[in-house]
């Protein structure tokens, strides 16, 4: 029997139609970002090949992906006020999406680096095309830096300015603390399923993906649309915390969709190819085969994951298939599921500073069903 997100999703081409919709406008909005932060950048007089190298940065990283943190700032938005945006929000709230954006690509530059990445999106990853090497790791802070370009040319007038600030700052903070033990917990030439653990991962998914990917394009739209904070900031009835009990969790179920997906997925379908065993991740798909490992099979999995040897791999998913991950992804999906959606329907719904938006249910059963069943 289907339950209550289940009975109130679209249907299924319907609800693709309108995604298509919603991104192509979004997407169209990028040439206003763009020419904005180009104008900002050769206004300083740099030399050409400096601004020709800015110009290729921008449409190689912050383009390409499936966009959908920038246009849940949009959906969210629209969901709060209850209404059509008029082209002035839609502006606002597009730039918000585009500064999500581009932090994502900020994280993927540098990550790829560190990772020693060879695809993402279905191409070359930054770092490896032709002269450009370390030189991305600038080209990373460029990208952060336009964010707040963005903010102050867009925002520096308005009563929530500060808030954007910080909720960017703590965002991007805590993510690279989340970066910080994922790197010290599974280091590339360095293996130790000892230092593995359900709980380490737990942590690692919190706050290196949840945070900036779920909690801050719905805290941006709520901020914009003048949802208050509470006095005490630690409050449980604060809605920006009520809102974390649910997105935390809900970023938690996307990235262990990106690690089941890592092994599971082919390159043509996920757009990057699978490295997470090679690459010595603290994965969920290592984490739970190693939690239900018979003594030969954790041997063999003690001997081969994290080597760069495609025989290696090859071992480690032989262990993973018998492990039945498959089997055990399907049953904690339906889980997670259900879990996240009865945590939407405890939520109690807030009301805007002066009337108006208010904190719905939707906008948390809209980001549930974008990713449920996401093979991609």
């Amino acid at each position: 029997m289907p339950n209550s997100f289940e009975s109130q999703s679209a249907p299924a081409p319907v609800a693709k139609a309108n995604k298509t919709a919603a991104r192509d406008r979004f997407e169209s909005t990028f040439t206003i970002v763009r020419d904005e932060l180009f104008a900002h950048f050769t206004a300083h007089g740099l030399p050409p090949d400096a601004v020709e190298w800015y110009s290729r940065v921008l449409d190689y990283n912050v383009l390409g992906g499936k966009l959908n943190r920038g246009v849940t700032v949009i959906d969210t938005v629209e969901i709060l006020k209850g209404r059509p945006l008029t082209d002035d929000e839609y502006l606002k709230a597009s730039i918000l999406g585009w500064a999500v954006e581009f932090l994502q690509a900020f994280f993927l530059v540098a990550d790829d680096v560190m990772d020693s990445s060879i695809t993402r999106r279905g191409r070359p990853c930054w770092y490896r095309q032709d002269g450009v090497g370390s030189i991305a790791i600038n080209d990373a802070l460029l990208l952060e830096g336009a964010i707040y370009r963005l903010l102050r040319t867009h925002f520096r007038r308005t009563p929530y300015y500060s808030n954007l600030l910080d909720v960017f700052h703590d965002v991007t903070y805590q993510t690279e603390m989340g970066q910080l033990v994922d790197l010290i917990t599974s280091p590339e030439d360095r293996v130790d399923l000892s230092k593995f653990s359900v709980e380490r991962h737990s942590l690692i998914v919190i706050y290196k993906t949840a945070f900036y990917s779920f909690y801050l394009p719905v805290a941006l739209a709520m901020h914009m649309c003048r949802i208050p904070t509470s006095p005490t900031d630690k409050s449980d009835s604060d809605p920006y915390n009520l809102s974390l009990e649910i997105l935390l969790p809900l970023g938690e179920y996307f990235q262990i969709q990106d690690d089941y997906l890592d092994f599971a997925g082919t390159p043509e379908q996920i757009g990057k190819i699978g490295t997470d065993i090679v690459d010595n991740k603290c994965s969920w798909c290592i984490n739970t085969a190693l939690a239900v490992a018979t003594p030969a099979q954790r041997a063999v999995l003690d001997a081969n994951y994290g080597r760069k040897d495609p025989e290696c791999e090859r071992r480690v998913k032989e262990v993973f298939e018998a492990a039945g991950l498959r089997e055990r992804y399907e049953a904690y999906e339906r889980e997670a599921y259900k879990r996240i959606g009865a945590l939407i329907d405890d939520m109690p719904e807030v009301q805007a500073v002066g009337g108006g938006a208010v904190v719905r249910k939707e906008v948390f059963r809209s980001s549930l069903e974008k990713i449920y069943l996401r093979r991609k």
